[in-house]
């Protein structure tokens, strides 16, 4: 069955949505065809997907951004080619929602139309992140973010990870959280995400490699310092 044209990453606040949005955009770009990213994230100034235009764009990834992102000004303005999503012009379409329900309200306005157009709606979740550290917490989040963007989650993505500091252990023991939470919300795990740097080769059947592009600018430094095992 062929996926939905759009595809909305929502979840908590720093749970890496924006980082998974970036890796499926370049994805899809790579494979060819157009390929939109809209990046809706119109309360939290920081982490935007817009931030990574340049590299978006190079690889041939339009970018739909806020009016005022960028900028000194930040107010919950969505631009008017948003619509634009659901034109067959757009091709494949990544929507990188905002955090929590006040994030994802912005979508509200979308949702008469993505309801008749089709998309699946990808909830993100991190159980090294405050308030979704145990299954009960992250499921318990989603019905806040369904509410405020009128619409429905498809599958569940277990993005638990500590940054550059990941190991491969972190994710193997990390799983088990992402397989309780989908099963708390009835939903399907459509995979838990590693690092490409914490990766192990052959990857399990279940794991999705990841890049990791949206860095805090301590891990800069601490990826790269030597790592040592203890």
């Amino acid at each position: 069955m062929r996926s939905p044209a759009v595809t909305i990453v929502c979840g908590h606040y720093g749970c890496g949505k924006t980082n998974l949005t970036l890796n499926l955009a370049l994805e899809a770009a790579a494979a060819g065809g157009p390929v939109t990213l809209a990046d809706l994230d119109v309360v939290n100034p920081y982490f935007r997907s817009c931030e990574y235009r340049g590299l978006l764009e190079k690889s041939g990834v339009r970018v739909i951004a806020p009016v005022f992102a960028g900028t000194t000004l930040d107010t919950p303005t969505l631009p008017p080619e948003i619509y634009s999503i659901l034109s067959p012009q757009a091709g494949r379409v990544f929507v990188d929602a905002g955090g929590d329900d006040a994030g994802a309200t912005a979508l509200g306005g979308l949702s008469p139309r993505l309801d008749r157009a089709g998309y699946q709606m990808l909830y993100v979740v991190n159980r090294f992140r405050a308030l979704t550290q145990t299954p009960e917490e992250a499921a318990g989040l989603l019905g806040e973010i369904e509410a405020a963007c009128r619409l429905r989650a498809s599958a569940v993505v277990n993005n638990s990870h500590l940054g550059v500091e990941t190991a491969w252990e972190d994710i193997r023991e990390a799983a088990s959280f992402g397989r309780r939470t989908a099963e708390l919300l009835g939903l399907p795990l459509l995979y838990s995400t590693v690092p490409d740097f914490a990766a192990p080769e052959p990857l399990p059947e279940g794991f999705k490699k990841v890049r990791h592009y949206v860095r805090f600018a301590w891990e800069e430094e601490a990826q790269a310092a030597p790592r040592y095992a203890l």
